[in-house]
Order: C-alpha cells, then sequence, then structure tokens
C-alpha cells in the first residue's frame, strides 16, 4: 500500500468516528462512588455538575457498582449535585483544574422529602491518585505571581526538574526545557492545539530566536506542566509537556487592564557592562578625570486589557484580551581601529560609533467565542495572533548596518465541538496554524559586507543571511471514551486519532551577500604592514539559492485504559504509535562526484563512511514506522481516604526530527561556499586573481568573477544516514504523595534514559595530539577532499542521562471557611544528575572521543 493512500485511509476512518470521548489535553475529570450510609452503592442517581462561570450543566447517573464519571470538563468551579428519590441531595462546590482527575466520593443519608433546598460545600480540589508526575499553576498563580516579562512560560519554572533557557534581560531565545533534553524536546498545547516547532529550534514555534512572549499571559487561565509519565494522548515531545487552557467569557463581564514601566534604573550591570564600568572607573581615576562609561538606554513597557462577557446570557459567551510589549535599548559600537595602517584612515568608522537604538515590539491577540448548544454539547472558536519585530545584532565592532531585523509571526485558529452522552463523550478539534521566522538584514545602501581582520573582527554593511521559515499547519483530532465498562473492576477507555497536513517554505540564503575581508596580514603574511587593508584579501560568499518547499502529514493514534481494579488501585494502560510522511528528506539521491571523490579519498577521512547508511539513489530510506509507544502508570492508596499514595510508571516517548536538519544535506549543494583571493598590483602570487574596485559594487562584476573562477566554489558534505531515527526517551519514576491536612507533599525519583540526539562529525578533520585542542600548533590537521570543502557525517548516536529526586510541597489557593483572607503557597525542590555522551550541539566537532559521557 502506499503511503499516500495509507494516509487518505486513515484521514477517512478520523472522519468516520462515532462520538468520540476527550482527551485529558485540555480538560478534567471528577470521578467517585456514591453510597448509602450502610456503604452499599446507589445506582442510577443523578449526577449534575454545573459551570458556575456560565450555567452550562454536565450530566450521568452512577452505575451498578455507585461509579460515576464526569469526563471532559472545561476548567472551572464547579457545583456538583447528587440527587435520587429517597435520599436527602448533596452539592459540593469544587475547582477542577486542567488535566486533572479528582475523586469526589458522596454518602447519601434516607429521606423522605424528595424536594428541597441544597446546601452548595466547598470542597478543596486535591489531586492524589494520579500516576503521572506533573504540576498544576493555577489561575491565581497566573494572575498575581510576579513575572518581569509576562511570559506564562516562566510559571512552568514552578514544576520540578524544569528551567527556563536565557532568562535574563537580553536573552534572545527564551525557552522551556526539562530533565538533560534539550528544549527541541518539548511541546505546548493551548486548548489542545499544538505550537510544537518542526523546522527550527525552540521546541515552541516562534520562541528560537525572540525576546517576546509566546501567548498573552492574560488569556491564560491556568496550565499543567507534564514532567514525566503522561499519557498516550500526548505526542511529539520526548521530554516535558505544558498543556494550557484559556480564559472563556461567562454570564457577568468582567475585564482587567495593566500597564508595567521599567527602565536602566530599575536593571543591574550585567557581567560585560560591569567590567566596561571598572575599566572606564579606572582610567579616570588613574587620570584624575571623570569615567567615560556610560550605562546603555534600556526601558520596557508592557500593556494590556481583556474582558469577557455574555452575548447570549446562558448561550453565547466572549473574551478577548491584548497585550503590547514595547522595548528600547542601545547598544553600544565602538570600532577603534588600529594606528599604523593608512589605508584604514580612509574608512569611516567614526560617524558609526555610539549608542544606537534598538528596538522591538509585540502584538500579541487573543479572541474567543463559547456556545453552549445545550447542557451536553458546546462549541468552540479562538483565534491567536503574535507579531513582533526586532532589531538587533549589532554593537561593539558591528554598527547598526550590520544588524538583523527579524519578523516573528505566529497565527492560530481552532474550532471545537464537545458532546457527551450516556457514559460517552466526544471532543473533535480542527486547527489551523501558519508560523514564519524571518531573519534579513537592516535595509541598507552598500551592496555588499566589508569585514577588517582587528579586533576580531569590524564589520561594515549589511549582514551577509537572508533566511525564512514559514510552517503552516492543518490539524484535525477526535478522541474517544467509554465509562461504562466493569470488568474486575472499573475501566475508562479512551481512544483517538490526529491527523496534521503540513507545509513547510525554507528560504536559506547563508552568507549570500558577498563579503570582503581586510586582513592585517593578507597572503599569508606576505604584504608588508604599512599596505594592509588598501585591498581584500578574499571575497566569500555563497552561490545558488537554497529554496525548499515540502508537505508532510503527521498521523497518530492512541487507545488509554484507566483500569481501577479496586478504589484504592488504577492501572494507567496505554499505548501510542505517530507516523510521518516526509520528516525526512527521503527521496533524496547523493550526487554521484561525493560518492566517487569520497570513495577515492576515503583514505583522507578520520571517519569511516558506510556506504550502504550514507548513500542513496533515493530508495534506501523507508519511512519510520517504530514510534510504537507503550505507557503504563499506577496508583496505589494505602488508605481509603487516599491521604497517602504510591505511585509511578513507564513509558516510551518518541519526538520528531527538526526538518532544518535533515535538509543540510541538500542545502549544502544549493548552496556552495564560494572563496576568491586578491593579489596586490605588485603581487605575482599563484591562485589569486587581480583586484578590481568595481567587485565592491556587486552585482555583474562580481558575477563574471565568479563564473572565471568555478573552482573557487568548494560545497560542503553533509551526509545524513539513511536509518536516522528521531529522538527517544525511556522514562520512569516511582514516589510518594501525602496529604497533611491543606498541604500535598509529593516526593519522587525520576529517571530518563533519551536517545537518538542529533548531531553532526568532522570526517576529514581532526586533532592528532594527547591534549585535542587547536590551540596547540599542527594539532588540528585537516585533509582536503578534491573539490569539496569541509565533510560531515550526521548521527543520531548522541544519548542522555538523568536521575532526579524531586520533592514539592503545595497548598493550593483557598479562602478559610468563614471567608477572610485567601492563601496559597508551594515549595519544589530538585536534586538530579544531567549525563551526555556524543554531542554537544548540532555541530559538534570533530568527532565521537571529544564527547565521552559526562556530567
Amino acid at each position: 500500500m502506499s503511503r499516500h493512500r495509507f494516509l487518505w485511509l486513515a484521514c477517512i476512518t478520523v472522519l468516520s468516528f462515532p462520538l468520540s470521548l476527550t482527551a485529558q489535553t485540555t480538560t478534567g475529570t471528577v470521578q467517585g462512588y456514591i453510597k448509602d450510609q450502610q456503604g452499599a452503592a446507589i445506582v442510577d442517581a443523578q449526577v449534575i455538575a454545573r459551570d458556575t462561570r456560565n450555567g452550562q450543566q454536565t450530566t450521568v447517573n452512577s452505575q451498578r457498582n455507585g461509579f460515576y464519571i464526569l469526563a471532559g470538563l472545561t476548567p472551572s468551579t464547579y457545583d456538583v449535585t447528587v440527587r435520587r428519590i429517597g435520599s436527602a441531595p448533596q452539592a459540593r462546590r469544587l475547582d477542577v483544574g486542567i488535566g486533572q482527575s479528582l475523586s469526589l466520593d458522596f454518602t447519601l443519608v434516607a429521606s423522605a422529602v424528595e424536594l428541597t433546598s441544597v446546601q452548595v460545600v466547598a470542597t478543596p480540589a486535591i489531586e492524589m491518585r494520579t500516576s503521572e508526575v506533573a504540576t498544576n499553576v493555577t489561575q491565581q498563580q497566573v494572575n498575581n505571581l510576579p513575572s518581569s516579562s509576562r511570559n506564562f512560560l516562566d510559571l512552568a519554572s514552578l514544576a520540578p526538574g524544569t528551567s527556563i533557557e536565557n532568562d535574563r534581560l537580553n536573552g534572545v531565545a527564551r525557552r522551556l526545557s526539562s530533565g538533560a533534553q534539550s528544549a527541541d524536546q518539548i511541546n505546548v498545547f493551548v486548548d489542545g492545539a499544538s505550537y510544537k516547532n518542526d523546522l527550527i529550534h525552540g521546541g515552541v514555534v516562534g520562541q528560537d530566536r525572540s525576546r517576546g512572549n509566546p501567548f498573552p499571559r492574560n488569556a491564560i487561565q491556568e496550565f499543567r506542566v507534564l514532567t514525566q509519565n503522561y499519557k498516550a494522548e500526548y505526542q511529539k515531545s520526548s521530554s516535558a509537556v505544558l498543556t494550557a487552557t484559556t480564559r472563556s467569557g461567562g454570564n457577568e463581564w468582567t475585564g482587567n487592564a495593566f500597564f508595567t514601566y521599567q527602565n536602566k534604573s530599575l536593571v543591574a550591570l550585567d557581567s560585560v557592562q560591569t567590567f566596561d564600568k571598572h575599566v572606564a572607573d579606572s582610567i579616570a581615576a588613574a587620570n584624575n578625570t571623570v569615567s567615560t562609561f556610560r550605562e546603555p538606554d534600556y526601558n520596557r513597557r508592557l500593556v494590556g486589557l481583556s474582558a469577557g462577557g455574555p452575548i447570549a446570557r446562558d448561550r453565547l459567551f466572549f473574551f478577548g484580551s491584548y497585550e503590547g510589549n514595547v522595548q528600547n535599548r542601545s547598544n553600544r559600537v565602538n570600532i577603534v581601529p588600529p594606528a599604523g595602517f593608512p589605508a584604514l584612515d580612509t574608512v569611516d568608522f567614526a560617524s558609526r560609533n555610539g549608542f544606537v537604538d534598538s528596538p522591538f515590539r509585540e502584538t500579541l491577540l487573543f479572541g474567543k467565542l463559547n456556545y453552549v448548544a445545550g447542557n451536553n454539547s458546546s462549541l468552540e472558536f479562538s483565534y491567536n495572533g503574535r507579531y513582533e519585530h526586532d532589531t538587533r545584532d549589532f554593537g561593539g565592532l558591528r554598527p547598526f548596518e550590520s544588524g538583523v531585523r527579524f519578523n516573528n509571526n505566529v497565527s492560530t485558529g481552532l474550532l471545537k465541538f464537545k458532546h457527551s452522552g450516556g457514559f460517552w463523550l466526544n471532543e473533535s478539534m480542527l486547527t489551523f496554524q501558519r508560523a514564519r521566522d524571518n531573519p534579513s538584514p537592516v535595509p541598507g545602501t552598500e551592496p555588499v559586507s566589508r569585514l577588517y581582520g582587528f579586533g576580531c573582527c569590524a564589520t561594515l554593511g549589511p549582514d551577509v543571511t537572508v533566511q525564512d521559515f514559514t510552517q503552516t499547519r492543518i490539524g484535525v483530532r477526535h478522541d474517544i471514551s467509554y465509562a461504562g465498562l466493569q470488568w474486575q473492576g472499573q475501566h475508562i477507555l479512551k481512544g483517538g486519532v490526529n491527523l496534521d497536513f503540513v507545509n513547510y517554505r525554507v528560504l536559506k540564503q547563508n552568507d549570500v551577500i558577498p563579503r570582503f575581508v581586510y586582513e592585517q596580514f593578507p597572503q599569508g603574511g606576505s604584504v608588508t604592514a604599512p599596505d594592509s587593508f588598501q585591498i581584500p584579501d578574499r571575497v566569500e560568499l555563497r552561490a545558488g539559492t537554497a529554496n525548499f518547499v515540502t508537505d508532510n502529514q503527521q498521523f497518530g493514534i492512541y487507545a488509554q485504559d484507566d483500569w481501577s481494579l479496586t478504589q484504592r488501585l488504577t492501572l494507567n494502560l496505554g499505548v501510542r504509535w505517530d507516523y510521518e510522511s516526509h520528516m525526512l528528506n527521503y527521496d533524496y539521491v547523493t550526487p554521484q562526484p561525493i560518492i566517487d571523490s569520497l570513495t577515492k579519498y576515503s583514505d583522507s577521512l578520520f571517519l569511516p563512511i558506510d556506504r550502504s547508511r550514507y548513500f542513496t539513489n533515493g530508495l534506501q530510506r523507508p519511512r519510520f514506522m517504530g514510534a510504537i509507544q507503550p505507557r503504563l502508570g499506577f496508583s496505589y492508596a494505602l488508605d481509603e481516604a487516599a491521604t497517602t499514595t504510591i505511585f509511578g510508571g513507564f513509558g516510551i516517548f518518541y519526538d520528531r526530527t527538526l526538518f532544518d536538519q535533515s535538509i543540510e544535506e541538500k542545502y549544502a549543494q544549493q548552496q556552495p561556499k564560494v572563496t576568491i583571493k586578491f593579489r596586490f598590483p605588485t603581487d605575482t602570487t599563484s591562485g589569486r586573481v587581480a583586484w578590481n574596485n568595481s567587485y565592491l559594487n556587486g552585482g555583474a562584476a562580481l558575477d563574471s568573477l565568479r563564473a572565471l573562477n568555478p573552482a573557487a566554489a568548494r560545497p560542503e558534505v553533509k551526509l545524513i544516514p539513511n536509518d536516522l531515527r528521531p529522538p527517544r526517551s525511556n522514562q520512569f519514576s516511582l514516589g510518594v504523595r501525602h496529604l497533611f491536612g491543606t498541604i500535598t507533599v509529593d516526593a519522587a525519583y525520576t529517571g530518563i534514559r533519551s536517545s537518538n540526539v542529533f548531531t553532526f562529525y568532522w570526517a576529514n578533520f581532526n586533532f592528532t595530539c594527547p591534549e585535542r585542542t587547536g590551540s596547540i600548533p599542527g594539532c588540528g590537521v585537516n585533509r582536503n577532499v578534491p573539490g569539496f570543502g569541509t565533510i560531515l557525517l550526521a548521527t543520531n548516536a548522541g544519548k542522555t542521562w538523568y536521575n532526579g529526586l524531586q520533592v514539592k510541597m503545595d497548598r493550593s489557593y483557598r479562602r478559610g471557611a468563614t471567608g477572610g483572607i485567601g492563601w496559597g503557597a508551594g515549595l519544589a525542590y530538585t536534586f538530579a544528575k544531567r549525563e551526555t555522551q556524543g554531542f554537544n550541539d548540532d555541530f559538534s566537532f570533530p568527532n565521537p572521543v571529544d564527547y565521552p559521557r559526562q556530567a
């Protein structure tokens, strides 16, 4: 069967599903047992959960063993009422959080009065029986905990074992990571929509190189961070998963607004500025003058507003929010050329020096409509827009004209339908998302870049790279659940499928703008110093255009059984399978010149090349079908009230290989690097061409020069193995949870063994001395392969090990029985050891022996 036919059959299967039950990605569950005063099960008691925000009701009946389940509850505050003829009704009020499975038992008292008023009793919502290693961040925490940047990911660090990368004022890639794995391996869901970045780094779309926020915080109601052993409904992550739910309008109009301001007076100097100040102050003290140090200008304004309420009471609701992030900072440009070089006197460096503005602007929008079609049905539509512009990457020896303008836009639309009936619950979801990451040079007048080899190194003219990454996703998801099976206990069966149609568009023109390099001692030091910098030593650029357009279909299916053998013991048994039609460049054909040269000069390589693994005629790369992921968990309450629970689990989790990594082999051939060296008029060095000032204008003159020197193009060779596998982790945990009054204490051991970490090794370069460092002359040896530049071999042999002891104490926010002051508190501590082997980053040169297993 062809892969296209397989995917269409999968799509037909998705669309023909019967009523399906919701996954726990955005909802919560309340379940329990209803008994009489003698402990006997009560059958057919009516259980009604009423959302206090919008009045929507969900109704179920208890089964023959007294068990009931209210599944698919939107996170909110609920009044849960139990009624049965011959018994006095009871009602409890509790907060249902995202992803939570709460236990709520009732003991009904016989009564001759069938109709009576019901007193609602507030009940603390404490999750004791989950096997997941998870932390809920509540609405009170989202609203009230301080966070200077208002990035809601900052609050994810409340979960043990997580961290925020680049969490500093000038950080431009703020990411969430967990355990020993990188941020690329996480996934974030908002209202069930995946924000996974398939193209480039960061894990979340828009976070690879942004100083902004992925979502307006005033639109987030709450979220759950699952650091380990999450269930089978979650996909495309071998690390942590963050699932968030957004705010909705209710029967009362509410709103808020905020404004915050910060300037340089409220920010301490960083380490570089502290050093600069020390140097300037020392010089001033020695010369009895005023210090020349000036703290760079900086200010940030965060502004936002939100409002929500009824369009039609009890039926149609609206919520909308806006957040603006305006940052102005200045970067100091300070280019001081060395003395004694007359050619540098003609270059205007001085006018480029000084403090130059570096503006950042971000607009975050969110809108949502909720329609209550009936007591057991609802429809939801939402839109989220993120629009960023950032001008940066200049300062020091790079003037403003060499900066980069980053445009970063993400748009996400979601349509969701939910219906419950009897033991069934259905959630269907359609999503659309378009994410674009587009860094390009600051507009300027100079056609080429000039790099001066002093101070390593001063740059004039534009940045040399233009990139444009666009990811467009249309996703369909259906989830099912059935709670009516009783066999050797109570079963809650879940299942679901997701099918995403994804389009990748990549314009990757690295070094496409010519760069002329002026050296202090060009041509190997053969030119005398006074003549240095008169003409460029060489020009560097890449020829050709690297465009990539690919469609990818992503299919996932899962099944989950939450099996309560007794009221104390619950097993969570799940499995999922994922498949992608074009995660890698499966149809790639290795160019014959590469095969011939690497075969002929195989003795020149430090790393041997397995022809069957690295060469392909387009038929040697089967799609990966092995992403079968069993996930097992358990929880056992040591007492009837479940005040002490033992929990644990084991699971296999697969992520995906970044598309940008998979196209490196093709990119290297489409845009080879060109280096043309120049000679002075009086010089006769062979292998160099005569200089002409017209080359600095770029255009036709430079094109002609490149055409006359075809040997100057020496493309890199990047070989991707035919058996490349996506990142994977095996996770296991064992812990105990105890309730001390209103305080929950968790203590757990967590272990993660991850593999298939992607990296490159250098095949034709190696260190030959025991110290293995380039600082020793002659230690680094490069063996050229005629016609090509560097030879890089990709591998997924990288591994990580993580062992952690996590302790968490939490008292959820609540007020006392008589009102008064409400309070909540939490404490998390992690003692962990992280080890890696075989990699450092995507380009871990030069070869595996340099990256042993190490902490």
